[in-house]
């Protein structure tokens, strides 16, 4: 039986915890929620669960989780496609940088150079396991880059700004 997991991250050992359990997950840029009035965000996704692979289990099973940052100032994109929200991004991991403390930035980093730069009071970030994927939709349109180089033939936009609280 699968158990479902519910981890807080309040500092930096805590987030790269967090971090270890996301690493692959597969997003779609439509479901990238930022909401600069309640500052937070919110990323629904589909992670490998890691504690059964690494029990051994031959066959990958990923679950539908929700990743949540709460007391965000500001979030930051660079090379993600938000006007393409079939597109299916996959997380290589999180860092948190400590600021005048206990404000930093949280940097979610993704394939083809991807990353999202969010600002926060201070760290509160929350992963939630919903349940199984058993309907595949962690499949869905989802191609791995041929050679690791995906977008770089085409110039760079900096990054934008996406909203600010305050």
């Amino acid at each position: 039986m699968m158990t479902q997991l519910k981890l807080i991250a309040l500092d930096a050992d805590d987030l790269a915890v967090i971090s270890a359990h996301v690493q692959d997950a597969r997003i779609q840029a439509r479901d990238i929620i930022w909401r600069p009035a309640e500052k937070r965000l919110v990323i629904g996704m589909n992670r490998l669960d890691w504690e059964q692979t690494l029990a051994g289990d031959t066959t990958p099973q990923r679950l539908i989780s929700a990743l949540r940052f709460d007391r965000v100032l500001s979030c930051k994109s660079r090379n993600i496609e938000l006007d393409a929200p079939e597109r299916v991004l996959e997380l290589l991991g999180i860092e948190f940088h400590v600021g005048d403390a206990p404000s930093g930035s949280a940097l979610l980093l993704f394939n083809g150079g991807g990353a999202l730069r969010l600002d926060v009071e201070c760290l509160e970030c929350e992963l939630a396991d919903f349940g199984s994927d058993d309907i595949g939709t962690s499949e869905a349109e989802y191609q791995e880059p041929a050679d690791g180089l995906e977008g770089k033939d085409t110039p760079q936009a900096p990054p934008t700004e996406s909203g600010s609280g305050g």
